[in-house]
């Protein structure tokens, strides 16, 4: 190994360790949100993903010649300065959010334009770990749950169950079922919108296919919590409010999000064949 390629090697990890070691006191609160918030939970999943998108580049990362961007400098200090600003305010959503943006500046200030160019796309990606502030999750949260408790009356009754609706509860001859926060879709939909950017950034096509992925997203999140809290009213029915506690409203959590990624699988596949065919 070459001295100066050396010299470069210690100064790049060096920096990168200490960028780690900066923000350790956020990550203690980051994880323990992901283990413990179902709303955030897929939020574990974006840095693995992230760093297989990069290791897939790795051919291309070897012949990439390698440059100083000074840019990269200002964006790294500018993160810095909001980061510690964060910290002194308790701004969580800031603090991790600089996570990401100290590490683009760090990116592109050690490798330069050339490298940031083929990465760009998992270091952005890495934003959907950062959990959605509470104050945003409470404005949107409670408009779709009220959506999502009328649709879903209008499909009980349209299988003949009878069912009345105040707010977001449903109510039933023998029992009741609250369309909580938690059943609003937000979840739902910030992990769909997630495997949707993944999805749009896989496709080898057009620009039109990959926004009409992104923009499905949304609807199809809808979709499925309609059926997941239509489902649960379905056996809320007929078996009383139990169960749409415990194992089973965790089980329909998870069979939502597996519904989602088939959906968008799908039309991912779909819509790549119909460019191949052009």
């Amino acid at each position: 190994m070459e001295p100066k390629h050396s010299a470069g090697l210690i100064k790049s990890v060096s920096l990168f360790l200490l960028w780690f070691v900066l923000f350790i006191p956020v990550y203690p609160s980051l994880i323990y949100t992901w283990l413990n918030n179902s709303n955030d939970s897929h939020g574990m999943l974006v840095p693995l993903i992230s760093a297989y998108l990069i290791w897939q580049k790795r051919s291309d990362l070897q012949k990439t010649p390698v440059s100083v961007n000074g840019w990269g400098v200002v964006i790294l200090c500018i993160s810095l300065i909001l980061y510690m600003l964060s910290i002194a305010g308790y701004m969580v959503f800031v603090s991790r959010s600089m996570i990401v943006f100290s590490l683009i500046g760090l990116v592109l200030f050690n490798f330069g334009t050339a490298i940031f160019s083929l990465i760009k796309f998992p270091l952005f990606y890495l934003l959907f770990m950062i959990p959605v502030p509470v104050s945003i999750y409470g404005i949107v949260a409670f408009p779709l749950q009220l959506f999502a408790t009328r649709v879903s009356e209008l499909l009980l009754h349209f299988v003949s169950i009878p069912v009345y609706r105040e707010g977001n509860m449903l109510y039933f001859a023998q029992t009741q079922l609250e369309v909580a926060e938690a059943c609003s879709g937000l979840r739902s939909m910030t992990a769909f919108i997630m495997l949707s950017f993944l999805f749009a950034y896989m496709m080898k096509t057009r620009c039109w296919p990959r926004i009409a992925i992104i923009l499905s997203a949304i609807p199809m999140a809808l979709f499925a919590n309609i059926l997941r809290v239509t489902g649960t009213g379905i056996l809320a029915h007929f078996y009383g409010s139990r169960v749409a506690r415990g194992f089973l409203h965790e089980f329909s959590g998870l069979a939502v999000f597996a519904l989602g990624f088939v959906l968008l699988f799908v039309e991912y596949l779909l819509l790549n064949r119909s460019e191949s065919e052009r």
